[in-house]
């Protein structure tokens, strides 16, 4: 039957997917499902009384920021808290000026303002594997060539990138998640560092560097930052979603003077500025060091719970022959089914016994392995744990 809707879309929204975390969440939203899915901080960790003081504070009768909090706002972000960024970073090894730091409205949009100021149709992308779906998501309504490379238990390896170098166009620039990476919670130590910068300089490949979960780690930080290591190729993606709280939609680019203009003016086309008024909150929040404080109750939390689903794992499926990594920060722990298993198939099966996980497949740009799947822990309590791992195992060992 020949539609009758006068509009025609253009061909890059024939490339928009949904996302598949953000369908599987609708299932999760049945009465009785442990959610295992969503990359959701822990809704006990926000700041509610500080947000609350802050907001007072921010809209007190004749103060002097409160009108303004309601006005526009300039697009670059509060001047404040890009200067608090910039100090952050300093103390990680990273040299940046307050003026290469762009408030975006969360991480995702640094992303979409990325792909929109650096992708032609055809160019050639880099991408671990797996990778966020959430940037591939932004990137893939561009129309690039993305390509995998080769990653283990450490992250991207620097020799499968060299070699993907060798052939082809340069790509416009290869995207990293270094610290307890979206989905499988790996991190790149200091001696795989040093070989992919040595790689990325050498063949003048620029870095997009994410790192919305770098402060959630449990015994010690992670290795000081890409940006620090080759400041003018790297662009740098940062976030208060997983510190605060994800509401806020407070995000940031920290770019090299080059390049920073443009990423300004995709800005200005996509929302004019970050809301001031949650900008003014956040600097209001953060102003006397509350995040020195209240950042390693979240790491607590977070090391508790990683240690009762590594528990809960060995005792379900170890015995079953799955894998699984051993995440040292962040959210996340990637599982590997036995040989012959299928995430996606056994997800419905999960479902039914009480449980949701993300299968793995969405997360790979190239041949995916239907074996994988995602776990997010941090939104269980240790007994909750306990029962969607067992509930998990039990369909497991079913399939088998």
């Amino acid at each position: 039957m020949k539609s009758t809707t006068p509009w025609h879309l253009a061909e890059r929204a024939h490339a928009m997917n949904p996302s598949a975390i953000r369908e599987i969440l609708k299932v999760t939203e049945r009465p009785g499902i442990l959610n295992f899915a969503g990359g959701l901080p822990s809704p006990e960790t926000f700041p509610v009384d500080a947000m609350r003081a802050a907001c007072a504070t921010v809209l007190a009768e004749g103060s002097a920021v409160a009108r303004p909090s309601l006005q526009y706002a300039s697009s670059e972000g509060l001047p404040e808290l890009r200067a608090w960024i910039a100090a952050e970073l300093a103390k990680q090894g990273a040299t940046v000026s307050p003026d290469q730091v762009l408030i975006t409205t969360g991480s995702q949009q640094g992303l979409d303002l990325i792909a929109k100021v650096l992708i032609d149709k055809g160019s050639r992308l880099l991408v671990e594997s797996p990778t966020y779906l959430g940037a591939l998501q932004a990137f893939t309504p561009m129309q690039p060539a993305v390509e995998s490379i080769e990653s283990d238990s450490g992250g991207v390896s620097a020799s499968a990138l060299r070699e993907a170098l060798q052939k082809g166009e340069r790509p416009r620039f290869i995207y990293l998640l270094p610290n307890f990476q979206n989905p499988t919670g790996r991190t790149m130590d200091e001696a795989r560092r040093q070989a992919v910068i040595a790689v990325c300089r050498e063949h003048g490949l620029p870095i997009v560097e994410d790192n919305p979960y770098g402060e959630l780690w449990f015994d010690q930080p992670p290795p000081k930052p890409l940006l620090a290591r080759w400041p003018e190729g790297v662009v740098y993606l940062g976030s208060f979603s997983k510190i605060l709280a994800p509401g806020l939609r407070l995000g940031y680019i920290v770019a090299p003077p080059a390049l920073y203009p443009k990423l300004l003016q995709a800005k200005q086309a996509a929302d004019l500025h970050t809301p001031g008024f949650n900008q003014r909150v956040v600097a209001e929040v953060i102003k006397d060091g509350f995040l020195d404080r209240h950042v390693p109750t979240i790491r607590a939390r977070y090391h508790a719970q990683r240690d009762a689903i590594l528990a809960a794992l060995a005792r379900e499926l170890g015995p079953t022959g799955a894998e699984w990594t051993q995440p040292v920060g962040g959210m996340f722990v990637w599982v590997r089914l036995p040989d012959g298993l299928n995430a996606q198939a056994l997800l419905p099966k999960a479902v039914d016994a009480g449980m949701a996980f993300v299968p793995g497949a969405p997360f790979y740009a190239g041949a995916p392995d239907v074996r994988t799947l995602r776990l997010s822990f941090v939104t269980s309590t240790p007994a909750q744990i306990d029962q969607g791992m067992a509930a998990l195992g039990q369909v497991v060992r079913a399939a088998l």
